[in-house]
């Protein structure tokens, strides 16, 4: 009689557990798709922020024109997540697509940060690994070491990155190998951003 009685409690309990399972189901459902994305679909609201810098690169191993210290310069924002409509303008420029000894380029653009509970605009981003060395072999990556260590210290700050692995064991005019990386995780907006009007 008394193992009848515990059965049918058991039975209760699972009965009640399992109609406690279809209201929490049901709740889900009737949530919005904004929320049923947002749980554990790892976008991050984000807003585009303007950041303005001028960048001089002093370096003595390896030395660029400010053409071409300005592309290589567009290329690196954009890895890391720079809006396309970044404007940059070369400055401290003596000759015409010759190496100079310190070239600079203006920076105007902007780029994504954590949105706070405030911001009033916002867009869907993503963290992500960018290594701005990924393309070079060890040999030019230790040529770009200069480069590198300036922009770890004056640049890559305006991003907001997390988990950044960084080194640069630089040495005038002798190229160190295998001393030279930049690894960080940035925010990505998820979609291209609508043409910007005019600032």
């Amino acid at each position: 009689m008394l193992e009848g009685n515990s059965g049918r409690v058991a039975a209760v309990g699972r009965i009640a557990s399992s109609a406690a399972l279809l209201v929490v189901a049901a709740l889900c459902a009737g949530a919005s798709p904004a929320v049923r994305a947002a749980a554990g679909s790892g976008d991050e609201p984000a807003s585009w922020v303007q950041r303005e810098v001028n960048f001089r690169y002093v370096g003595f191993t390896t030395k660029y024109s400010c053409d071409g210290l300005r592309d290589r310069m567009r290329r690196i924002l954009l890895q890391l997540g720079a809006r396309a409509d970044l404007r940059m303008s070369g400055y401290g420029c003596v000759g015409v697509n010759s190496p100079e000894t310190s070239p600079g380029v203006r920076i105007v653009m902007y780029v994504l940060q954590p949105a706070g509970a405030t911001a009033a605009k916002t867009v869907t981003a993503h963290w992500k690994t960018v290594d701005l060395l990924a393309d070079r072999d060890l040999l030019d990556a230790a040529l770009d070491c200069e480069l590198i260590s300036q922009l770890n210290r004056d640049v890559l700050p305006l991003f907001a990155p997390r988990h950044v692995d960084y080194s640069a064991t630089c040495s005038a005019h002798t190229p160190l190998v295998g001393g030279t990386r930049l690894k960080a995780d940035v925010l990505v907006a998820d979609a291209a951003p609508p043409a910007a009007a005019s600032h």
